[in-house]
């Protein structure tokens, strides 16, 4: 008798109910893998917080919550969009448990399918430049540097910027 597969992984909005999920997903391996400093380390558990500015969207994996994402379609959020016609995504997040299984891809095509949607042109994001499989899969979907929008949100911490255009 064959093993039934394990349904794919879904991706939707999320609900308040995950928000205690994505804060400790998120928060966690930013401060295991040391990308982040205590101050963002609270931005980044703040959930409630960026659920009010942006689309909190996750990955599920037979219920559980796997995966997550902030989609900044406007407002300052987005931290590098400099028109209308951009969107941002941000604090990108799969649970290390099942990386390498196409979940940040799903979470960031889910992304660019809602900008779309909304009527934005060019989609922007900001990452570390240690994030190197983060930076891997930007440009197996088409991104390219951006670098004249490089910044730093605070001293002794440098971001690059990374663009699509939609």
């Amino acid at each position: 008798m064959a093993v039934p597969l394990p349904a794919p992984p879904t991706v939707d909005d999320a609900v308040p109910a995950d928000w205690p999920r994505i804060a400790g997903l998120t928060a966690g391996v930013y401060r295991d893998e040391r990308l982040a400093s205590d101050e963002y380390l609270g931005q980044l558990a703040d959930v409630e917080g960026r659920a009010g500015r942006s689309q909190l969207v996750v990955a599920r994996w037979d219920g559980r919550v796997v995966g997550a994402v902030a989609l900044v379609l406007d407002g300052d959020f987005g931290e590098v969009t400099a028109s209308d016609d951009e969107a941002a995504f941000r604090m990108l997040v799969v649970d290390p448990a099942v990386r390498g299984q196409g979940i940040g891809e799903l979470l960031v095509r889910e992304c660019l399918d809602r900008a779309r949607a909304a009527g934005r042109r060019r989609m922007v994001l900001s990452t570390d430049p240690r994030m190197t499989a983060a930076h891997r899969l930007y440009g197996r979907l088409g991104f390219t540097r951006l670098p004249e929008r490089d910044w730093s949100p605070r001293p002794g911490i440098d971001l690059l910027v990374y663009v699509l255009e939609l």
